[in-house]
């Protein structure tokens, strides 16, 4: 498993494809970071809790992320390079933990560069630090829920693109489950609100941003990527077994 997982991180690393995720990441915080204090006057100090920055982030990550995964198994079809993989002695499922382990060391590199932001935030104003480590539990499950969603996305394709535009809408939908759940005729069926509201992410990751830690909210997330990679690896099986 970890000459894949190595593999996988060279080809990150070893060309410009990381480092500039990181830097338009850095690039957007940043910007989100200048509106926040823009918005206050000199008489006040910034309590830096991350409670509206990281809504903010997700729509970033919402971007960032399928671009991030479109090439975990598409490009691997599209180069030809899956044959390779699919006849390795290395089996699917340590394959599939391989490429999202992978996926999340990158995820965690570019979450490394914020870490200056509380820094400057602690130097003339005021950092909350449990609030702070909490999003960064939080933001750090939804990344690593929603990496685990564009890897099985990638799996169903052999084009990067297609995996990435469509990884981008059904993020982007996902954001929404909540407001469907709360609309008018879903709240008329309680059962089927509650089912709905299941299923979103976003109320749970609210928590973590305002500084609490939920076991259900560590549960969802950790449920949701088991489930996310099993069902990539019955992707990726089933090819193998079709090859053979």
């Amino acid at each position: 498993m970890f000459p894949i997982y190595k593999k996988e991180l060279q080809s990150f690393f070893y060309t410009p494809f990381a480092y500039a995720m990181a830097m338009l990441f850095m690039l957007l915080f940043s910007l989100s970071f200048s509106t926040g204090i823009a918005k206050l006057d000199s008489s006040n100090t910034w309590a830096f809790s991350f409670t509206e920055m990281f809504y903010s982030v997700i729509l970033y990550f919402i971007f960032l992320l399928p671009i991030l995964t479109m090439r975990t198994f598409a490009e691997e079809r599209k180069n030809g390079t899956e044959v390779l993989l699919m006849t390795s002695p290395v089996n699917t499922a340590k394959i599939v933990i391989a490429k999202f382990l992978a996926n999340i060391t990158v995820y965690l590199f570019m979450l490394a560069g914020t870490i200056i932001f509380p820094i400057i935030t602690a130097m003339k104003g005021e950092v909350v630090v449990s609030q702070l480590i909490c999003a960064y539990i939080g933001i750090f499950c939804w990344g690593a829920m929603y990496i685990a969603l564009g890897m099985l996305i990638s799996s169903f394709t052999e084009s990067p693109i297609i995996a990435a535009i469509i990884g981008e809408v059904i993020m982007f939908a996902l954001l929404f489950v909540d407001d469907i759940a709360n609309t008018a005729f879903i709240s008329q069926y309680p059962k089927l609100r509650s089912a709905i509201y299941a299923f979103a992410a976003q109320p749970r990751f609210a928590y973590f941003s305002e500084g609490f830690i939920r076991l259900s909210d560590l549960v969802f997330f950790a449920s949701a990527i088991i489930v996310l990679l099993i069902w990539t690896y019955i992707s990726i099986e089933k090819r193998r077994w079709n090859r053979g």
